[in-house]
């Protein structure tokens, strides 16, 4: 079935030099960059695209590296903070802009963040949901209570087995991921569920978006010593499905620092995962924030699409 975005959009490969990444575009206009989270791909943003190129905006969607068609490399060193940084960088050249609009959801979000540390001279404005602020993540680590709901990056380590849950057509865990997490009946659709099992049954797709999460348990072994390593990866002495930490901190701007660019944060009310603590980073670390909360689970732009919207268009004339 065919989703009323898809008459809307056009699809391209984006040749950056050492990646290669999907993009689909729609509208005239200022640039604003969508970047979506885990388990999804570009049609994370369906609902959020028509209405921004109605409003005036060229909206482009990515699918990540190592997600949907976008390469998918297989060295996790590919996935380090700062080339994720560069690749939005680049993506904002391609489109012959300086700088743009940079939205991102999940970790999609945690790509945002990184991009507005990283090369803070692409950012013009910043547009967060459900991804904290990274230096604040990483002290939220350090507690029982998110070790505990973070507690699914440990099984993602493992080597095979969360390919094995997580893939095929019919993926009935993936499916019932997304579905579970949305309280708006309707979220997601079969057509959206079947589209999404179809993007992760794509060879390399389900391997290439855990390599983020590889990546975060080789950082979290790293920076926070094995004892806060073997409880946020599930108790295990680190073996061979976690890479060996680098023999000291690589130093990361993205982990830390102060972003100056004019930031609107969406939280939902109902993440399992990301409570509301980890909404608002503070006045030290994002001086020009604005939180807002909605009733809606972790995937808010597909469960309540419209307040969503209100939100970022709102965001985005404030501050044109």
């Amino acid at each position: 079935m065919t989703h009323k975005v898809d008459v809307l959009v056009t699809h391209h490969t984006l040749d950056l030099g050492d990646i290669r990444l999907h993009a689909v575009e729609a509208g005239q206009g200022p640039l604003v960059v969508l970047l979506h989270g885990f388990p999804e791909f570009w049609y994370s943003w369906r609902n959020q695209i028509p209405a921004l190129r109605a409003a005036g905006y060229r909206a482009v969607a990515l699918d990540l590296r190592g997600y949907g068609e976008s390469d998918k490399p297989e060295d996790l060193n590919a996935y380090r903070s700062e080339i994720l940084a560069s690749d939005v960088a680049n993506v904002i050249a391609a489109y012959g802009c300086e700088r743009a609009t940079v939205v991102g959801h999940d970790w999609g979000g945690m790509v945002a963040w990184f991009t507005a540390l990283a090369r803070p001279e692409v950012v013009e404005r910043l547009v967060i949901a459900n991804a904290p602020h990274p230096a604040r993540y990483n002290r939220a680590l350090r507690s029982p209570a998110q070790l505990a709901r973070s507690s699914y990056i440990g099984l993602f380590q493992l080597p095979a087995l969360p390919e094995l849950l997580l893939g095929g057509r019919r993926s009935a865990l993936l499916r019932r991921l997304l579905r579970s997490a949305a309280t708006r009946p309707g979220a997601f659709t079969e057509d959206d569920l079947q589209r999404y099992a179809d993007s992760f049954a794509q060879p390399g797709a389900l391997t290439g978006a855990l390599a983020y999460y590889r990546w975060m348990g080789r950082r979290v072994a790293a920076e926070m010593g094995a004892g806060a390593a073997r409880r946020l990866l599930g108790g295990r002495r680190r073996d061979r499905s976690l890479p060996a930490p680098p023999s000291q901190a690589e130093p990361e701007s993205s982990s830390r620092g102060l972003v100056r660019a004019p930031t609107l944060i969406i939280w939902s009310a109902n993440d399992p995962v990301l409570p509301l603590n980890l909404a608002d980073p503070g006045p030290d670390l994002v001086p020009d924030r604005r939180l807002e909360v909605i009733d809606a689970g972790h995937f808010l732009q597909a469960d309540a699409p419209e307040e969503f919207n209100h939100l970022l268009l709102d965001f985005l004339s404030a501050h044109s």
